[in-house]
């Protein structure tokens, strides 16, 4: 039986929210949000941070916390550090990264992830159906295209497939077309082997993480979600955030 745990990489400074993990939503920070719906998934959960504002706040809710590098460039590297250091006391086979900044990430997101381990895959994600012309042709809504057993075979801020002597206007419905959704599982053994990879060609060009590993001959599996992760990356998506919790569209 996979042994899974979900771990939260988290920093306070960031150049257009800082503090974020630690802004209020509703009567909570947004990094016990997190926790607390990864924990309905998961029963072993851990923030990994460098700030002790965070960790203190972890502790306040009675969460778990493990303090990492701030040299790191990437919260792939920070869950690495982070999942060396649990593996000393806590036995596990696929680390599960659930971003710091998305409050309401959903159970059955986690657990799709998980569903992911039942084969061969070094990793998994999850990708959701594209259904309109403006997500479809928008560049900093990442695309991905599958083989027929939801492998990753490639992914762009382009979009992919071509359809060839298809109106644009026409593409959403002729085709089915995924955006990426980026929450990461990996084998415990695999996430310290990307955290060593350099850069690749592919990454480079396209500004995305996941390229590099696809670089590097490791299978990404994917699987498909309903759900829309919202991100919290300015304070105006944090306004947002409350606007909808307003309207009890979250629990």
């Amino acid at each position: 039986m996979m042994r899974f745990v979900v771990i939260i990489p988290a920093r306070y400074q960031s150049t257009r929210f800082p503090g974020k993990p630690l802004a209020v939503i509703g009567d909570k920070p947004m990094i016990q949000w997190v926790y607390e719906n990864a924990l309905k998934a998961v029963d072993n959960v851990y923030v990994a941070t460098d700030d002790d504002r965070i960790i203190e706040a972890v502790a306040g809710f009675g969460g778990k916390a493990v303090r990492t590098l701030s040299t790191h460039q990437s919260g792939t590297d920070r869950c690495a550090e982070a999942a060396r250091i649990i593996s000393e006391k806590l036995d596990f086979d696929v680390v599960i990264n659930v971003q710091g900044d998305e409050p309401f990430i959903k159970a059955e997101q986690v657990e799709l992830l998980k569903s992911c381990f039942e084969g061969d895959a070094d990793i998994a994600t999850l990708i959701k159906k594209i259904d309109s012309e403006e997500e479809l042709f928008n560049p900093n809504r990442p695309k991905v295209v599958t083989d027929k057993y939801l492998n990753a075979l490639y992914f762009s801020r382009s979009t992919i497939p071509y359809l060839r002597g298809v109106k644009s206007k026409d593409w959403p419905v002729a085709h089915n077309f995924w955006a990426h959704i980026g929450m990461y599982a990996y084998r415990a053994d695999v996430l310290q082997k990307i955290a060593l990879l350099p850069p690749g060609n592919l990454e480079k060009a396209e500004s995305l993480e996941q390229l590099r590993w696809l670089e590097n001959g490791l299978k990404i599996k994917t699987a498909i979600t309903e759900h829309q992760s919202m991100g919290i990356d300015t304070p105006e998506d944090l306004l947002n955030a409350l606007q909808l919790l307003k309207k009890s569209a979250v629990n």
